[in-house]
């Protein structure tokens, strides 16, 4: 009888120690891990754009060529994560910024800071974006560290991608009034002589891909340094694409009032038209406008409890 309660004894505590390393690893002397975390929190982000309004002065490489710090803006965010065993995160964030980009940042004397600069376009947009994010984070998915008699790494590194949804406005400034472009058609969106040009929706999808670095602050809060770049499927962010088109069309498909106005924000060349009947270059449609954002992010970990 005593060796069956023994047995019986033996098993329920191998059971038991079983159930609790599938449920939990010691995060550090007070408290431990379940194998699924949540992180709440907000970020502080400086967001920027890569267009063809703007740029810098000679040719390169575009991050290098067509960003200007100085047009740098602030944004902000709140987000929710799922984290399983500090290894894997998904991550559903929503992000609200500014982006923008002027030709008159371009005062040198070569020919491409001459062109852009004569062409004296600008743009302001509002973003809007919701995204669902996975982080990887190989400290933590090549380490096992519940089998490891010592304390996981408060610094880590990870990768992060996924889809987003995003909305955006362009608009020009004209004479200190915001204009809204896209209703515009400033390249022709939409009209029969251009069948090639689709009239650009203003909600679309995106990827964002990016890096980052999670310390944390302790078991509760979490600090991130974090770099996010979004591949978009338009080149139309600052209303810049191709060509400039014949004015007169204009007219034939708006009103009087708002054909003057598109004929205004379409051609804002500061020297004599060079393509009074369109066909001149306004913009480069080989590669899809961007944008960017660095995010500093500090987040509040549940799940973590006391043993």
């Amino acid at each position: 009888m005593k060796k069956l309660t023994l047995l019986l004894c033996i098993s329920t505590f191998l059971g038991l120690s079983q159930n609790a390393s599938a449920q939990y690893y010691f995060y550090d002397n007070n408290y431990y891990d379940s194998p699924l975390l949540f992180e709440v929190g907000g970020s502080l982000n400086a967001m920027n754009c890569l267009t063809d309004i703007g740029g810098k002065k000679g040719i390169g490489k575009r991050f290098i060529k067509d960003l200007n710090i100085g047009k740098t803006t602030v944004s902000g965010g709140l987000f929710f994560s799922v984290i399983y065993k500090n290894a894997i995160a998904i991550r559903l964030e929503g992000t609200y910024g500014k982006v923008q980009a002027n030709d008159n940042v371009l005062t040198g004397v070569t020919d491409i800071a001459k062109e852009r600069f004569n062409r004296n376009l600008n743009f302001r947009s509002n973003i809007s974006e919701i995204s669902l994010l996975a982080e990887f984070h190989p400290l933590y998915i090549f380490v096992d560290w519940a089998s490891r008699d010592e304390e996981p790494p408060r610094l880590s590194p990870y990768l992060v991608g996924g889809v987003g949804y995003y909305s955006f406005n362009p608009q020009g400034n004209l004479d200190g009034r915001w204009v809204d472009l896209q209703p515009l058609h400033t390249e022709g969106q939409g009209f029969k002589e251009y069948p090639d040009r689709e009239v650009y929706k203003l909600k679309q999808m995106n990827i964002p891909l990016g890096l980052g670095v999670r310390y944390e602050l302790s078991q509760f809060l979490t600090l991130r340094g974090e770099f996010v770049y979004r591949k978009l499927f338009t080149d139309y962010l600052d209303d810049v694409s191709t060509t400039y088109i014949d004015p007169a069309l204009f007219y034939t498909y708006f009103s009087p009032e708002k054909a003057d106005l598109a004929v205004t924000m379409a051609d804002r060349q500061l020297i004599q038209k060079t393509n009074p009947f369109g066909g001149g270059k306004r913009g480069s449609p080989k590669e899809k406008d961007a944008y960017f954002s660095f995010n500093i992010k500090l987040g509040i970990t549940l799940g973590r409890e006391r043993y």
